[in-house]
């Protein structure tokens, strides 16, 4: 139960942050596809940053146990053009819309609810999936610091200065 509670009070957070963040508006989704806004990927690798420690500080204290899920491109590949195309077509990502709609648009509701269609696509696809796309380049349980032989916190710092000279940059740039 405790556990719910903290997920609970992250995923608000999180939701805070995406909204004062600006990240939920339309303009900014579109600037991000159109690579003429950056606020969306300064969010993003920000999150990813901060969640790379998050789960190395949980599991070095053996708070958590890191699962990893194997890598396959085939998937990956596929379910990131169905990503791209569903958030090209609707303007938000499943996440966005979401709290978009915590913030009163209804537009994003046809974005949930092609979240739960494409969920029950997949689900009825899985069969026929599991023995196709789901095999094609499996690459096993693999992580960066696993891949290239060094301890996750060689390269958190890496990534981290990485996105301060990324936004730098933007900044630089005006996105």
């Amino acid at each position: 139960m405790t556990m719910l509670v903290y997920g609970l009070i992250t995923g608000v957070l999180f939701g805070f942050l995406l909204q004062k963040g600006r990240v939920l508006r339309y303009d900014r989704q579109l600037g991000a596809l159109r690579l003429l806004d950056m606020t969306i990927v300064k969010f993003m690798f920000s999150t990813v940053v901060v969640g790379m420690v998050g789960v190395y500080l949980l599991k070095d204290f053996g708070l958590a146990k890191l699962s990893v899920k194997p890598t396959l491109l085939g998937a990956n590949i596929l379910g990131g053009l169905i990503f791209g195309i569903g958030w090209g077509l609707l303007g938000y990502c499943p996440g966005t819309s979401a709290g978009a709609l915590g913030e009163g648009r209804w537009d994003a509701v046809w974005g949930i609810l092609g979240m739960l269609v494409g969920a029950a696509l997949y689900a009825e696809a899985f069969p026929f999936m599991k023995k196709t796309v789901l095999t094609w380049g499996d690459l096993g349980k693999l992580t960066l610091p696993d891949a290239l032989g060094v301890s996750p916190w060689v390269i958190i710092p890496v990534f981290a200065v990485a996105a301060v000279g990324l936004f730098t940059w933007f900044e630089k740039k005006g996105l």
